[in-house]
């Protein structure tokens, strides 16, 4: 049994970081940059041969962890647990589907989507692990390629990470950082070196994942610029971008979540919709819609072997160490990134609600996407026009897209503008990584300082830019791969503390409903005193009157009570209300609170004489997991008392149940 109401808050300095992970993380990430410049090119070689050996002896620990998360995210999608929210039961979503979307799609793919479009299924066409090459068995088999890396296996590393984060943040009031997960296993030591270990692996994991994302996108900038205006591809060319754009993501990330990042988000989904259409419609638009509808079949009827698969038998290692364990170690590295981003923006949501949209939405933009670039590019290669894309795939990916726009009508246009695009999403995740690696090595906090905003700003750019000299893309590979491993368990210990957590709900559930019959709304409430209570529309400060002079007094007096049979209680006030805490140890403390609530009047309310007040409150009863929805506005002190015991019985029921 778990009690998270009772959780010490890890306490942020002054400064407004938390020691504890600041500096062992920023040292961490020191000393990786410094011992790869002080290596120079000879990294090269080095992180050839890591990549090859977390390969060869960690790529079933990555295949049955994603799997593992992806059936995880069905289970509960579909069970019992989908209806419980991500905060309390009363809590709306902060923002809407499309804001929604918008800032997850931004922040979790845009800059791959740009990279890999185009790049990947020609290349996979080029070199099949299983078909002739530049054949039709080849393209289907790019293409179910293409879709299960970008599938729904990926989504679900992020949205197993950002529903953990969001259910303990939201409904437990944990902080919302990645050690939270881990509170139904090992308590209040979350808050010491194992909670700050845990927050220290994310920390660098994210940054590195993030690094390997502004690599992908610099290295694009670049090819279009060179394409466009000549502008040469050099190392130190990918420099001087990754600098001026980062200074962009750092003016993005001041800015904050709701006048930076969602507005940006919301371009970027503008311009890749606009840049999609155009593809759409300027492409073989039929093949687009018959490709779309045969390459979902294919991807299902390949899911579950892909899934599982590692090339044992035929020892191609290699091919699988570049893509799948790539894409599975780039996506679990970005998952504390993701994870706490789209709980940020999640509040409010249901579990069955966040694990639909996380899964499914994301992956139908994806699929489209690599419908209309892939499958587009593969048909201009088969038809024979494609060779200049085929070139440049086999010796510079970035510059594959540039080229596949070439044989599209108004090709110099519409490449400046996928620049734009590519900028727009590399700031964006820069900014929001920031945000977020901020957030945990804060200490859960929302609002965390600004310079430290500007130092991961600054610091995702130095990475990004040390890599990109060093080892190119291939060392930005191997980087996030191994960053990626040991959080993979964490991650793991984190389902566990999950369930453990959604069971103790359920178990609190079926304890309300399997309690003795109490009446919930107070003993000795006549018929005549619940009709008035039914057609009156007390103001706001009736019910703050209400509170003052019948609820206090009424909690006070359980809490009195309650301490005089050595239990320990307190009566706070709590949002404008109050609250009643009867403290349980290590098990789940008993809340009640009341608070005012807002509503219109309804229509018929206005029949004796016109709209006098259109607004009413009323006077509503909290517990642990947010409003009951009744109202006990008018309520004697011991017609609230009985109702307190009430709710009081039906929780030490639960009690007994979770002990048993």
């Amino acid at each position: 049994m778990f009690n998270a109401a009772n959780h010490q808050e890890p306490e942020a300095h002054k400064s407004g970081i938390l020691p504890p992970v600041f500096f062992p993380a920023a040292g961490a990430i020191a000393f990786i940059v410094i011992a790869t410049l002080i290596a120079g090119k000879a990294a090269g070689p080095f992180f050839s041969s890591l990549q090859g050996w977390i390969t060869h002896n960690g790529g079933w620990i990555y295949m049955l962890a994603v799997t593992g998360f992806l059936l995880f995210c069905i289970f509960l999608a579909f069970s019992r647990y989908g209806d419980i929210k991500l905060g309390p039961n009363h809590a709306e979503p902060d923002y809407s589907y499309l804001s929604w979307f918008s800032m997850l799609f931004s922040a979790g793919i845009g800059i791959g989507l740009m990279f890999f479009g185009v790049a990947e299924p020609v290349t996979h066409f080029l070199a099949p692990p299983d078909a002739d090459p530049r054949t039709i068995e080849a393209a289907k088999e790019a293409m179910q390629i293409t879709f299960f890396h970008w599938g729904i296996n990926a989504w679900a590393i992020y949205a197993i990470v950002g529903l953990i984060l969001a259910y303990f943040s939201f409904r437990h009031r944990l902080p919302l950082t990645i050690r939270s997960a881990l509170f139904p296993l090992i308590g209040n030591r979350i808050h010491g070196p194992i909670g700050h270990l845990v927050d220290v692996l994310a920390v660098v994991g994210t940054l590195f994942g993030v690094a390997t994302s502004l690599g992908f996108g610099v290295a694009q900038v670049n090819a279009g610029l060179s394409y466009l205006f000549g502008i040469p591809m050099t190392p130190e060319t990918q420099v001087i971008l990754i600098a001026a754009i980062t200074a962009c993501a750092t003016a993005s990330v001041v800015s904050g979540l709701d006048s930076g990042i969602k507005r940006l988000s919301e371009l970027n989904m503008i311009l890749a919709v606009l840049l999609l259409v155009f593809v759409i419609v300027a492409g073989p638009t039929v093949l687009f819609f018959d490709s779309f509808v045969q390459n979902l079949g294919l991807y299902a009827q390949t899911l579950v072997e892909r899934s599982f698969r590692l090339n044992a038998y035929d020892g191609n290692e290699a091919w699988m160490g570049k893509w799948t364990l790539f894409y599975w170690g780039w996506w679990i590295s970005w998952s504390p990134f993701v994870g706490i981003f789209i709980a940020r923006i999640s509040r409010g949501r249901t579990i069955r609600e966040f694990i639909t949209g996380v899964l499914l939405v994301p992956t139908a933009f994806t699929f489209i996407w690599m419908t209309a670039f892939g499958n587009t590019a593969l048909a201009f290669e088969m038809q024979g026009i494609g060779g200049s894309i085929t070139d440049a795939v086999q010796h510079n990916l970035p510059l594959g897209l540039f080229h596949f726009l070439e044989l599209l009508p108004m090709h110099s246009v519409v490449s400046f503008f996928a620049i734009i695009l590519i900028v727009t999403f590399f700031v964006t995740s820069s900014d929001s990584g920031s945000l977020v690696i901020d957030t945990i090595t804060s200490g859960g906090h929302l609002d965390p300082p600004m310079w430290t905003r500007v130092f991961w700003a600054l610091t995702e750019g130095v990475v990004a830019a040390v890599l990109m000299l060093t080892g190119g893309l291939s060392a930005l590979q191997t980087a996030t791969i191994t960053t990626a491993l040991p959080f993979t368990f964490v991650i793991i210990f984190a389902c566990v503390g999950l369930m453990r957590g959604l069971r103790m709900e359920a178990a609190k559930m079926r304890g309300a409903e399997a309690a003795p019959e109490v009446p919930i709304g107070g003993q000795g409430v006549g018929w005549k005193q619940r009709l008035d209570a039914l057609l009156s529309y007390p103001g706001e400060r009736q019910v703050e009157a209400f509170l003052a002079d019948t609820v206090r007094p009424a909690l006070r007096k359980v809490a009195d009570e309650v301490q005089a049979n050595d239990t320990d209680a307190s009566v706070e006030l709590s949002e404008g209300g109050t609250e009643l805490r009867i403290l349980h140890g290590d098990e789940i403390d008993f809340r009640y609170a009341v608070k005012p609530r807002g509503l219109l009047k309804p229509e018929f309310a206005y029949l004796d004489g016109g709209k006098k007040e259109e607004r009413f409150f009323r006077a509503e009863v909290h517990l642990l997991e947010g409003s009951q929805n009744y109202d006990v506005y008018g309520f004697s002190e011991d017609q609230l008392i009985h109702d307190i015991l009430s709710q009081y019985d039906k929780h030490m029921h639960f009690l007994h149940l979770a002990r048993a």
